[in-house]
C-alpha cells in the first residue's frame, strides 16, 4: 500500500518509537514570537539546559506590537516587556530575530514563507495554533504549547502520538467572487469545528491545485478551526516557483536537488486515508460567519439556520442575530483586512482591485494591515497604498493587529467587524466585539457600502 504525503514527511522525521506509544519527532524549524517563548526560555535557564540548535530557530515580534509609530517605544508596558525579553533571549542564545524595525519583521506565518524559511517536506512548530499555515508547502506544521516550546529548545524534538490522516477533495471550478477563504469557511461549515480532531488533513483536487501559494496558505491556516492538528497541500510546480530565489531558500544545484526530493512527496495513488470527504466547487459561494465559532458559517445570500440548543442560542444572543435572519443589508462600522490568514500581497491586490475608484462609506472604520514589512513595501511599489488612502482606508504597519485583542487595535464592545482573520470567538477582537469572518473581497465590499452586500450580484 502507498503512503500519504503526511506519512512520508512524518516517517522521515521519526527519531525513536516507543513500543505501543508515541514517537520522538525531529523538528526542522522552530518559529517563535514574543508571547509564548519567555516562559520556555526561563524554564531552560532555571534547569541549566542550553538551547540545543539555535540555528534552527527563527524569531519575530508580531502579536503584541503596535501597528502605528513602530519607530517609537511601545506604550503598553506588558507588550514592551515581552518584545524586550524576546530580544534579550535571542541575543543571549544566538537566535535569528526579525524584531521591530527589521526589514523582515512581520507576522510569523507570513514572514517565514515569504523568506523561503518554509520549505516542502519539513517539520515546523511554533507556539501559535495557526502554524498549520505552513502546511501549504507540503510541510508538517502545527502549533505547540509553552512546555513543548521548551522541549524543542532543549532537544529539537517532540514526543507525540502520530495523528490519523484525512483527505478533503474539492473538484470543479470556483464561481466568480469565490476566494480561498470562502472555500475553507465552506468546508468548516459543512464538517463542523471538531471533524478534524485527531487528524492531519490533506487538501486535494482541482480547486487546490489551481490556487496560488497565498490561497493555499489561507486554507491551511484555518485547518485548526475544524479541530485538525494541521493541514497540508502536496508540493507542485506552483510551490517550487514560489520558493525559488527567496532569501533563505536553497540556491542553484542545491535547489534542484531539493526539488527532485520534493517531487516524491505527494501521496501515492494507492495511499489510504483514515477519513475522506468530497465537495463540489460549484456549490461554494462567498461565505460569512454569523456566530461565535468558525463553523457557524453561511453563504452570503442564505439565512441563519433554525437550529436548537443552548450554545447556539447563546451565540446568536452574543452576536445580536435571530434565527432565519439574512445578513445582507446589516450595517457594519468596522472592517479589518489583515492577520496571518489574509495579509499577503494577493489579499491586498484583491481588495484594492475592488476599492479602486470608490470611497469608503462614512460610517466605516477600515484597517489595512500588511502581514510583514516586505508586504508593506510591495503595497507601496504597486501603488496600492494610494488606492487605499484615496478611498479613506487606514493603512497600518505590520503586525497581528485586530485579529486578536492583544494589542491596541481592538474593536469596541457591541460593534460588528467584518474581519479577514480566522476566529470569531466571543471577545476575540475586543471585549464585547462581534466578529464576522469573510474574504478580503467581502471585507472590501462591506467597507465601501457600509453594510453587508451580496457580492455575487456584481458578477
Amino acid at each position: 500500500m502507498g503512503k500519504t504525503l503526511f506519512d512520508k514527511v512524518w516517517d522521515s522525521h521519526v527519531v525513536h518509537t516507543i513500543e505501543n506509544g508515541p514517537q520522538v519527532l525531529y523538528i526542522d524549524k522552530h518559529l517563535i514570537h514574543e508571547v509564548t517563548s519567555p516562559q520556555a526560555f526561563s524554564e531552560l535557564e532555571e534547569r541549566g539546559i542550553p538551547i540545543f540548535r539555535p540555528d534552527q530557530i527563527v524569531a519575530t515580534a508580531d502579536h503584541n506590537v503596535p501597528t502605528q509609530d513602530q519607530h517609537l517605544p511601545i506604550q503598553d508596558l506588558l507588550s514592551r516587556n515581552q518584545v524586550k525579553t524576546l530580544t534579550e533571549n535571542c541575543n543571549k542564545h544566538g537566535i535569528t530575530l526579525f524584531g521591530l524595525g527589521h526589514q523582515y519583521q512581520g507576522i510569523v506565518h507570513v514572514m517565514a514563507p515569504e523568506l523561503g524559511i518554509t520549505q516542502p517536506g519539513m517539520t515546523m512548530v511554533c507556539g501559535d495554533s495557526h502554524t498549520s499555515t505552513h502546511g501549504a508547502f507540503g510541510t508538517i506544521a502545527f502549533g505547540i504549547g509553552t512546555s513543548q516550546v521548551a522541549q524543542v529548545f532543549a532537544s529539537q524534538c517532540l514526543l507525540l502520538p502520530k495523528p490519523k490522516s484525512m483527505r478533503i477533495t474539492v473538484n470543479g471550478k470556483l464561481k466568480k467572487g469565490v476566494h480561498p477563504k470562502d472555500v475553507i469557511l465552506y468546508i468548516i461549515a459543512k464538517l463542523g469545528t471538531d471533524a478534524g480532531t485527531g487528524y492531519f488533513a490533506e487538501y486535494a483536487g482541482d480547486v487546490f491545485r489551481d490556487m496560488s501559494m497565498e490561497g493555499r496558505m489561507t486554507v491551511c491556516n484555518m485547518s485548526i478551526e475544524m479541530g485538525a492538528r494541521g493541514g497540508m497541500i502536496a508540493p507542485d510546480e506552483t510551490t517550487f516557483e514560489y520558493v525559488r530565489g527567496r532569501t533563505f531558500a536553497p540556491k542553484g544545484e542545491d535547489f534542484e536537488k531539493k526539488v527532485a526530493y520534493w517531487k516524491t512527496l505527494p501521496s501515492d495513488e494507492d495511499a489510504a486515508f483514515d477519513e475522506e470527504y468530497h465537495f463540489d466547487a460549484e456549490d461554494i459561494a462567498p461565505m460569512l460567519t454569523y456566530g461565535t465559532n468558525p463553523g457557524m458559517g453561511i453563504k452570503v445570500f442564505d439565512s441563519i439556520p433554525q437550529e436548537e440548543g443552548a450554545s447556539f442560542e447563546k451565540s446568536l444572543q452574543y452576536m445580536g442575530f435571530q434565527k432565519g435572519e439574512k445578513l445582507i443589508g446589516k450595517p457594519i462600522n468596522y472592517v479589518f483586512i489583515g492577520s496571518c490568514t489574509n495579509s499577503r500581497i494577493e489579499d491586498f491586490r484583491t481588495a484594492a482591485n475592488y476599492i479602486k475608484g470608490k470611497q469608503k462609506a462614512p460610517n466605516v472604520n477600515a484597517l489595512i494591515v500588511p502581514g510583514s514589512q516586505q508586504v508593506a513595501r510591495q503595497i507601496v511599489v504597486e501603488g496600492l497604498d494610494k488606492v487605499f488612502m484615496e478611498a479613506g482606508f487606514e493603512l497600518r504597519q505590520p503586525g497581528c493587529s485586530a485579529c486578536l485583542a492583544m494589542n491596541d487595535d481592538k474593536i469596541p464592545a457591541g460593534e460588528y467587524c467584518i474581519s479577514t482573520s480566522n476566529r470569531n470567538f466571543e471577545g476575540r477582537q475586543g471585549q464585547g466585539a462581534r466578529t464576522i469572518l469573510a474574504s478580503p473581497l467581502m471585507a472590501a465590499a462591506t467597507a465601501v457600502e457600509g453594510k453587508i452586500v451580496d457580492i455575487t450580484e456584481q458578477f
